[in-house]
């Protein structure tokens, strides 16, 4: 696994908690708290653009049980 330094947890509603993450290569993470060995990498950019998406209703169905 990358050095990753990774933000505080982020959770929305119901019990979905979410880490955001960085290296010192520039790269992106997103991960299910307690779960940062299971993490979706890609630039920060895209990851940007999903968050934003995922905040605008565009993604709502990724986050259904």
């Amino acid at each position: 696994m990358p050095d990753v330094i990774w933000e505080e947890p982020f959770c929305g509603e119901g019990n979905s908690c979410y880490r955001i993450g960085v290296d010192g290569g520039g790269n992106s993470y997103i991960a299910v708290a307690g779960r940062e060995d299971a993490y979706l990498t890609d630039s920060a950019d895209a990851l940007r653009q999903l968050i934003r998406d995922i905040k605008a209703g565009k993604a709502d169905h990724l986050l259904a049980d």
